[in-house]
C-alpha cells in the first residue's frame, strides 16, 4: 500500500473518530441533568437507561431502583427524560396536589403513530382530550352507567356466563376468553348497541387482537419504537404487530360506525357511536372538540380496551386468589348464602350487608395491580416535587405498585388480607391508599362501570359454583406484564354448588 493511500485511510479513521467524538459530546450535552434534578443510575450514550428495567417485571425494577435511589428517581429512554415516583405521599403529591400539572400525556412515538392530531381517549391532551372525556362520560350514562338498565345488563350477561361454565361439566378449561367475552358485552351494549354471542369467531378474534394490543403498549418493543422510531418503522418486530390490531380493530369499528350512519336517527341515539354521530353533524362545533370519524375509531377503541381488558382481567385475579385461598373463598359464599341465598340473582343494593365480600373483592384489585407502573404523564411546565426539580416535557411515571403496597398504609401488604378492608368491627372501610383506578385529572372513567361489574360477576360466580385448580397445577401471582398485568395461564374447575 503506497503512502498516499495509507494516509487516505488514516484521515478517513480519524474523521470516524471525530464523528464519533463529536456525537458522544453532543449527546452528553443534550442530556445532561440539570441541576437539583432527581438523581438516578448512568446511562449509555444515545440509548441511555433502556436495558435498566427489565420487561418482565418493570415494576419490581422500579421499586428496588426506588430502594437505591430514593422514591424519586430519574433515567433516560433513548432522548427522553423520565422521572419515576414512589409511595403514597409522593405519588399522591404528583397526581392529585399537582394535577393540574400532570394532567397531561406525553406525546410519544408510539402516541403519534396510533393517535395522530391528538385523537384517541388515552392519549389526547388539553381541550380535545377534556371535551372527549366530558362527552364520553355523560353519553354512558344516558345510556346505563349508574343506572338500573345496567345491572340488570351485567346481571343477563352474568346468566349466560354462568350458562356457559355449566357446559363445562367440571372438565378442567382455561376461562380467559369466556371472561372476555362476558365483559366486553357490557360495553359492547353502550358502544355498539348490541351484544355478541360467545361462539362469535369475529368477536373472539377482535378481543384477541385487544388483548395482545394492550400488552405490546408496555411491551419493550414499544419501548424501542418510542426511543428509536426512524429506525423501528424499517425493521420486524411485534410493535407491527400492535399496529396491525389497531387497523383490524379499527376496521371492525368503522362496519359498525358505517351501519349506523344508515339506520341513524338523531331524535333516538340508541349508544354511543349514535350520539356521536350527532355531534358530528352539529356544525356548531370547533375542529378541536374533536368529533371527526377518525376521532369515533380511536375513542371506541379506547372505550373497547377499558371497558373489557381491566375488570376480566380483576376477576381472573379473584379466581387464582380465591383458589389458592379456599377458606376465603368459603367465606365468601358463607355470606352470599346468608344474604341473597341460591336462587336470586346478585343486586349492587346487596353490596351493602356483604362487607367481607366486598373486602375481598378490593382486596383482588389491590393484589393482583392490574396497571402496576400507571399511565404515564408530562410535565406541563417547571416545577419542584419531592425536593427536586421537574423540568417542562419530562415524562413522569408513578407507580401505583408502591402505592398499592406501600408498607406506611397497609398492615401486611405483601399478604393476601380481606382485612385491610375492613373494620374492627367487621364494616367494610376503604383506606385512602387504595388507587387500582390511579387518580387525579386522569383518574379512569370507567371506574364506576368497573365497580359494579365486578361486584355482580364475582358474586354470581361464588353464588353457583366452588372453584379448584388441576390436581398438580401450581398457581402463580408474579403475572405477565405489558400495559396491563394479567395472570399466567391457568386452568380451572368448575363444581356446581
Amino acid at each position: 500500500m503506497d503512502l498516499l493511500a495509507l494516509s487516505g485511510l488514516w484521515d478517513l479513521k480519524g474523521l470516524l473518530l471525530f464523528l464519533l467524538v463529536f456525537l458522544l459530546i453532543a449527546d452528553y450535552l443534550k442530556n445532561r441533568k440539570p441541576p437539583s434534578y432527581p438523581p438516578g443510575p448512568a446511562g449509555l450514550p444515545f440509548v441511555g437507561n433502556i436495558f435498566e428495567i427489565s420487561p418482565k417485571e418493570p415494576h419490581l425494577q422500579v421499586a428496588k431502583l426506588a430502594k437505591d435511589y430514593g422514591n424519586i428517581f430519574s433515567l433516560r429512554r433513548g432522548r427522553d427524560l423520565v422521572v419515576f415516583v414512589s409511595g403514597f405521599k409522593l405519588v399522591k403529591e404528583a397526581l392529585v396536589t399537582q394535577g393540574e400539572n400532570f394532567a397531561d400525556r406525553p406525546c410519544t412515538n408510539i402516541a403519534r403513530k396510533i393517535y395522530p392530531e391528538n385523537s384517541g381517549l388515552f392519549f389526547s391532551n388539553g381541550h380535545t382530550w377534556k371535551k372527549q372525556r366530558r362527552f364520553a362520560l355523560s353519553t354512558l350514562r344516558n345510556f346505563g352507567l349508574g343506572k338500573k338498565t345496567l345491572e340488570l345488563a351485567i346481571c343477563e350477561e352474568s346468566r349466560c356466563l354462568l350458562e356457559e361454565l355449566e357446559r363445562q361439566k367440571g372438565d378442567a378449561f382455561d376461562p380467559t376468553n369466556l371472561f372476555s367475552k362476558a365483559v366486553g358485552n357490557i360495553i359492547c351494549q353502550m358502544v355498539f348497541g348490541r351484544r355478541f354471542d360467545y361462539s362469535d369467531h369475529t368477536y373472539q378474534q377482535h378481543l384477541d387482537s385487544l388483548a395482545d394490543a394492550v400488552h405490546l403498549l408496555g411491551s419493550i418493543w414499544a419501548q424501542f419504537y418510542d426511543a428509536f422510531p426512524t429506525i423501528m418503522k424499517h425493521l420486524p418486530g411485534r410493535h407491527n404487530d400492535l399496529f396491525r390490531h389497531y387497523e383490524t380493530v379499527g376496521a371492525f369499528i368503522r362496519e359498525n360506525i358505517e351501519k349506523h350512519k344508515k339506520e341513524h336517527n338523531p331524535d333516538n341515539p340508541k349508544d354511543y357511536i349514535d350520539a356521536f354521530i350527532t355531534e358530528m353533524e352539529n356544525s356548531s362545533h370547533d375542529s378541536t372538540d374533536g368529533f371527526y370519524e377518525f376521532n369515533l375509531i380511536r375513542n371506541t377503541f379506547d372505550l373497547f380496551v377499558a371497558g373489557t381488558e381491566t375488570s376480566s382481567t380483576t376477576l381472573l385475579w379473584g379466581l387464582v386468589l380465591m383458589m389458592k385461598h379456599p377458606d376465603v373463598q368459603e367465606k365468601v359464599q358463607a355470606e352470599i348464602d346468608a344474604v341473597i341465598g341460591q336462587s336470586r340473582p346478585p343486586m349492587m343494593s346487596d353490596r351493602l350487608d356483604m362487607p367481607y365480600t366486598d373486602a375481598v373483592i378490593h382486596e383482588v384489585q389491590r393484589v393482583g395491580n392490574i396497571v402496576p407502573l400507571n399511565d404515564p404523564r408530562v410535565a406541563m411546565k417547571d416545577t419542584t416535587l419531592g425536593g427536586y426539580f421537574i423540568p417542562k416535557g419530562t415524562t413522569l411515571m408513578a407507580s401505583l405498585t408502591s402505592v398499592l403496597f406501600d408498607e406506611s398504609e397497609w398492615e401486611t401488604p405483601d399478604s393476601f388480607n380481606p382485612g385491610h378492608f375492613l373494620d374492627a368491627e367487621g364494616k367494610f372501610r376503604k383506606p385512602e391508599a387504595f388507587w387500582p383506578f390511579s387518580a387525579g385529572k386522569r383518574v379512569c372513567p370507567g371506574e364506576s362501570l368497573a365497580k359494579m361489574e365486578l361486584f355482580l360477576f364475582f358474586v354470581s360466580l361464588f353464588q353457583k359454583f366452588r372453584f379448584s385448580a388441576p390436581e398438580g397445577m401450581e398457581l402463580s401471582l408474579e403475572g405477565i406484564v405489558g400495559g396491563t398485568r394479567t395472570p399466567y395461564p391457568f386452568k380451572i374447575h368448575t363444581h356446581p354448588r
